[in-house]
């Protein structure tokens, strides 16, 4: 790509200094601090909606395996 002059060439990535454990510990607990936690309401209510669509996902790719296993034995009865 050519250098057309409004841009700068690219360099190699500058590593910026290390961080002590302490700092990081510091850094890390003042991120967890901005996080909105769910409710224990909306966790059970994720919990339960997630179960339900594992059981219809469930019943819906069992009934696809049966029709293309049923499809396949038809197909074979026929050798």
């Amino acid at each position: 790509m050519a250098n057309d002059g409004n841009t700068t060439p690219r360099t190699a990535a500058k590593t910026s200094p290390r961080t002590s454990p302490g700092e990081f510990i510091r850094q890390v607990r003042s991120e967890t601090a901005k996080v909105v936690w769910p409710t224990r309401e909306e966790t059970v209510r994720t919990a339960i909606f997630v179960g339900i669509l594992v059981v219809i996902l469930a019943v819906f790719f069992l009934g696809v395996d049966s029709l293309f296993g049923a499809a396949v034995r038809l197909l074979l009865s026929l050798l």
